[in-house]
């Protein structure tokens, strides 16, 4: 791709918010399918190797947990698919970033920030593409437990599918902007293990916080994950009434707005 004149808005400095927001919306759209190309041409590998983790989970974890007080009902998996679908959006988003380093080593992000397309668009077009490819994972997920006797609200699970679209907006977006700040390969993984193992762990994913000591659980309500967990788990449920619901979708939107918010700044920062 030749260089072209660094510009912040390719509608210009003068132009009405409305061609702005409509330039915003063309160049994240066209962002979006250049990164989306590589998962289309191989959809199992973009896919199916994604989602392999969480299948493994459902397969090998979920049959230990029959009859375990403070699960979700007499099937084991009414009460772990939404958590392994928390666990999905968290690893697929969290660990988005790592695509971006090659580039950075390359220059080749730097020659985008140089072409006539909206920063802050190169940041959204990424971040939509993973959250296409979440969708497109947690479906196939939903389909493969739903055949095997998962009984779910569909409207709760859309519902709920939603919630973690909205999360992964935000830990996608935190994850461009860390491989953007440490630009080193052997880092950015060191990072993200240290700080998602525990919101794994203190997220009730895996078994239920009720269970634990006192300390533990007072730990896992500071995490914001296990709240997004409890909504899920209540929206698969078909209990929209529930209090987890309101308060597991504010922490989604809170972190998603936030994310973005410093995203934006970023982009925005390095057109300069």
């Amino acid at each position: 791709m030749s260089a072209a004149p660094p510009s912040t808005d390719v509608s210009g400095p003068n132009g009405s918010k409305g061609a702005r927001t409509m330039s915003l919306l063309r160049d994240t759209w066209l962002i979006c399918l250049r990164q989306l190309r590589p998962t289309l041409h191989s959809p199992v590998a973009g896919l199916g190797f994604s989602a392999l983790q969480p299948i493994l989970y459902l397969a090998l974890f979920a049959p230990l947990l029959s009859g375990m007080p403070g699960a979700m009902g007499e099937n084991p998996l009414q009460w772990f698919v939404p958590g392994v679908l928390a666990m999905l959006a968290l690893f697929g988003t969290s660990f988005a970033g790592f695509g971006l380093l090659p580039e950075l080593r390359s220059g080749a992000h730097e020659r985008l920030l140089a072409a006539p397309v909206n920063r802050v668009a190169l940041l959204l077009g990424r971040v939509l593409r993973d959250i296409a490819v979440l969708l497109g994972q947690a479906t196939v997920i939903l389909l493969i437990v739903v055949a095997f006797g998962l009984r779910v609200s569909p409207a709760g699970a859309v519902a709920g599918l939603l919630v973690l679209l909205i999360m992964g907006v935000g830990l996608g977006t935190l994850s461009y902007m860390l491989a953007m700040s440490v630009k080193q390969e052997f880092l950015f993984p060191a990072i993200l293990q240290t700080t998602t193992m525990p919101l794994i762990l203190l997220s009730g994913i895996l078994l239920p916080m009720e269970l634990a000591p006192t300390w533990l659980y007072t730990l896992s309500r500071i995490n914001p994950l296990s709240h997004v967990v409890d909504a899920e788990r209540a929206l698969f449920a078909g209990d929209f009434s529930d209090p987890s619901v309101l308060v597991g979708s504010a922490v989604a939107v809170a972190v998603a707005v936030v994310a973005l918010a410093l995203g934006t700044r970023l982009m925005r920062r390095l057109a300069t």
